[in-house]
């Protein structure tokens, strides 16, 4: 059948718009089965309950439930390499926090690609780490800490939480930026880090902040600065590094989700959109302000950017102070 050449254009036009269409009509139906978020840590700790946050407003809008699932192990690794490996259809995400960007410079091997392995959907929320000092200090400022340490070389020391972590790592950036002889005395988590600051033991601590906030408003411990670009709501009165004297020193914990690599760029849009409404929600700003996190919604190619800034940025702070867990 010969068909008139208009009426053949027409026809080829819309067969060109028709994976378009398809490809919306699939947004607007997705999700139609439960969604699992993996979280590549136990229950409990902040990327856990911020996974559970999300989880909750997206089962509420999307009429689907999405469920945390968590897999621990390797400081994340694992649920992670896991999540790398799902079906890449929307249908398996996974929530992360700084030890993506960390751990393939800090392990030695690590089973999956932070750049080429996923589709950055936005990152959620943020929070900084607190340079903090017992009350006998007599340092009343960072820099009269930063002078303090140079004229006592070797004599101090400062607990974190664990190796490889941002408070950690935030050590490591400041002692290499002002040549600081400390010693760092790694935890098994932020409370035992900060009772031992407050028993004099590591008389400087250098913690993530929901679990120094409620140490530095009792005056337990003396925060001296936030490691982020800008104050904090929670606590107002303490400067940042920069601040402080301190210029490129910024070092924030950041909860973000994913979706393997090759998910379909309208779900992984419609998601953004929805994290996007959600974080501007008044309960989950206080509900996260309240752990000592701020919300936060940025764009999937954002969200990119960061991965690679974290990445370079981290690993270099890595090499430099010879930091390896096997």
């Amino acid at each position: 059948m010969n068909l008139p050449r208009r009426q053949f254009l027409h026809l080829m036009a819309g067969a060109a718009t028709l994976p378009a269409v398809l490809r919306v009509a699939r947004a607007q139906a997705y999700p139609l089965r439960p969604v699992h978020i993996i979280v590549p840590f136990a229950p409990g700790g902040p990327p856990d309950v911020i996974a559970r946050i999300v989880a909750q407003k997206l089962t509420e809008r999307l009429g689907q439930q999405f469920v945390v699932e968590n897999l621990p192990g390797a400081g994340g690794n694992r649920g992670t390499a896991t999540a790398e490996r799902a079906p890449a259809d929307g249908y398996t995400l996974v929530a992360i926090s700084t030890g993506f960007f960390v751990n393939p410079s800090l392990y030695a091997k690590v089973d999956y690609d932070p750049v080429k392995g996923f589709a950055p959907i936005s990152l959620v929320a943020t929070s900084p780490n607190v340079v903090m000092v017992n009350p006998s200090v007599p340092a009343n400022t960072l820099k009269e800490l930063i002078d303090l340490v140079k004229a006592n070389p070797g004599k101090y020391s400062y607990a974190h939480p664990s190796t490889g972590s941002t408070s950690h790592l935030s050590g490591e950036l400041l002692k290499l930026r002002f040549g600081l002889d400390v010693v760092t005395v790694p935890f098994n988590g932020g409370p035992p880090a900060i009772t031992s600051t407050i028993g004099g033991h590591t008389p400087i601590a250098i913690i993530a902040l929901p679990a120094a906030l409620a140490n530095v408003r009792e005056g337990k411990v003396r925060a001296l600065a936030v490691t982020s670009a800008r104050r904090v709501p929670s606590l107002p009165d303490i400067p940042t590094m920069a601040e402080a004297g301190a210029t490129d020193q910024e070092a924030e914990t950041l909860n973000g989700l994913l979706a393997p690599a090759g998910t379909p760029r309208e779900i992984v849009d419609q998601l953004y959109g929805e994290i996007a409404k959600i974080m501007a929600l008044p309960d989950v700003a206080d509900h996260l302000n309240a752990m000592g996190f701020e919300p936060i919604f940025t764009t999937p190619e954002q969200f990119s950017a960061r991965i690679d800034t974290e990445i370079s940025k981290w690993g270099k702070v890595i090499r430099e102070a010879k930091i390896k867990i096997d």
